[in-house]
Order: structure tokens, then C-alpha cells, then sequence
């Protein structure tokens, strides 16, 4: 897909953003790069469902992990959700919500950005990440883009063949923007097979296994997140964020809880639980339950 030659500053830009993104990528475990470049292989019988404001959008949880951290990056950097909706809508359009190897002459990736234009390197514009943030990158120099129609905003980014494809993508957009930045409360539930526990866990000096810790830097490096503690160690790893009172912590918290929910396919999370309610695996459902935090506050258990 064809994209504009980035000005020079937007260049400097995207080198810096790679450096920061290699950095931490550096940092976090093996795992944790599998689960960002690998939620792509689709699992027997996962689904995901959203449903907001009237409307409802079924997908693959490999592909609902990719609309969460879409989402979720566009949280960490302070955009609004609109942001959001429109970067799903581009990725839903141009891959389908994957996380592809190939594409028009040499568009790679999730957003199909070309190397030879200025997006970054092939392995650069294949991680979901990094080619979230050159997303982003591009969206916040269109003025006023908050305000434009989604295909015209996209368009203004990806510079496509097809400049009014974006449009029909918009709808499930919405849903899954409006839930996954928690706007919409108990709005995305996921079917997912069970979690293969053969293998013994090592709890590390922190108190976490590694699939525990998985979820913590995926927080981290995703939301910007830190606030993920661990709760309880026993059997399988409870960890617990609170965000405090009022309407804004509730929204947070339920952010928080449906991009745990979307993210589950690849970090082993087995329940998920806020204001009240609770999700798992087996019941794709957020159903009450007087064991849950309040609003406000997350608790999320990792298989151990």
C-alpha cells in the first residue's frame, strides 16, 4: 500500500521510536516478544465478541489481540478513543487484523507500511508495536483529525489506493475501541480453550512465574501501565491494579480488564475480574459476582 515519503522530522521521529522500541523489547522476556509479534496463530475454538452502543462484532482472539494493543498504545500516548477507532478501522481494512508477511510490493505488517517509503525496516513495520506507534505518528501531525471522518483520516495516513475502504470498517471499529478503552463496560468477552498447566512454573524473586510476569510487562510496555502487583502466589498468580474512585477509575479499570481479556490468547490469563463482576475462559460472559473487586479495581489471574 503506497504512503507518503516522511518529512524529515517525522523521519527523525520514527528512528527514535524504533531505538525506544528496540530498547524495550530488549528488556522484557522472550515470551513477551512472542506474545506481541505471535498472537496470530489462531487457537481451536477461541472467539471473542464485543458489543457497544447497539452494536456487536465477533472475531478471533488472535485478532481481538490486536485490536487491544492498537487500543492500548493509543491510551499510553494520551490519544482519545477516537484514535482508536480510526487505527482498528486502517488495520481491519489493510490486514484484516493481521500481522502479515506480505502485501502489495513490499507492505508489511498489521497497517501494510512500506519499508521502501519511509515506515522502518521489514522486521520494524512486522511488529504490532512499533508499526501501532508509526501509526499513531502519522495520525497526530493530520490537524484535526479527532474531528474528520474516519476514512479521511486514514486515508491521510496510509495514503491508499482505496481511499473510501476504511468506511466500512468503521462500525466494528467503534465496538471494539469503545470496550477496549473501557467506555463501555463488560462489552468484550472471549471463548478460549483451556491453559496447557503440565509444565511447573518458577516463581522468581518478585513473587511472579513467568507467565505472570508475561502479563506485567505486556502492561508495561503496552499501556504504560506499572501499577500491576501481585495479590496472592498461590496456585495460579493473582494480580491486582486499582486505579482509586470515581467514574475515570472505573473506565480505567475496565480498560485494563477487557485488554486482559483480549490479550489472553497469549499471556495464559484464565480470569478476569472488576466492579462486581468476573470473566473466564469457559464462560464468555462477564457475570456477577460478590467475590470482585469494586469499580476502579482489576484482578487478574494468570494459570500457574
Amino acid at each position: 500500500m503506497p504512503a507518503p515519503t516522511p518529512s524529515a522530522r517525522r523521519r527523525q521521529r520514527l528512528l527514535r521510536t524504533g531505538v525506544v522500541t528496540a530498547v524495550g523489547l530488549a528488556l522484557v522476556a522472550t515470551a513477551l516478544v512472542v506474545a506481541v509479534r505471535g498472537a496470530q496463530v489462531p487457537l481451536p475454538g477461541s472467539r471473542c465478541t464485543a458489543s457497544a452502543g447497539g452494536g456487536e462484532h465477533s472475531l478471533t482472539a488472535d485478532r481481538a489481540a490486536v485490536a487491544a494493543l492498537i487500543t492500548a498504545r493509543a491510551s499510553a500516548r494520551g490519544l482519545p478513543a477516537r484514535a482508536a477507532t480510526i487505527g482498528i478501522a486502517t488495520a481491519i481494512q489493510e490486514s484484516g487484523l493481521r500481522n502479515l508477511d506480505h502485501g502489495d510490493r513490499d507492505s508489511l505488517g498489521v497497517f501494510q507500511q512500506r519499508p521502501s517509503q519511509g515506515w522502518g525496516t521489514p522486521e520494524q513495520v512486522q511488529d504490532v508495536l512499533y508499526a501501532t506507534d508509526a501509526f499513531y505518528d502519522g495520525l497526530i501531525e493530520v490537524e484535526g483529525y479527532e474531528a474528520l471522518e474516519v476514512t479521511d483520516a486514514a486515508q491521510r495516513v496510509q495514503r491508499s489506493g482505496f481511499p473510501t475502504a476504511y468506511a466500512d470498517h468503521e462500525p466494528e471499529a467503534r465496538v471494539l475501541a469503545s470496550a477496549l478503552t473501557g467506555y463501555s463496560a463488560a462489552a468484550l468477552v472471549c471463548r478460549l480453550p483451556d491453559v496447557d498447566s503440565s509444565e511447573p512454573q518458577v516463581v522468581g524473586e518478585d513473587g511472579m512465574t513467568s507467565r505472570a510476569r508475561g502479563v506485567v510487562e505486556e502492561a508495561a510496555l503496552q499501556l504504560a501501565d506499572e501499577g500491576l502487583v501481585v495479590v496472592d502466589g498461590t496456585g495460579g498468580t493473582v494480580l491486582g491494579r486499582s486505579y482509586g474512585e470515581g467514574e475515570d477509575a472505573a473506565r480505567r479499570g475496565w480498560a485494563l480488564a477487557q485488554w486482559a481479556v483480549a490479550r489472553a490468547v497469549g499471556t495464559d490469563v484464565v480470569e478476569v475480574a472488576t466492579d462486581g463482576r468476573r470473566w473466564s475462559r469457559h464462560e464468555a460472559a462477564w457475570v456477577q459476582d460478590d467475590a470482585a473487586p469494586p469499580a476502579g479495581a482489576v484482578r487478574i489471574t494468570v494459570a500457574g
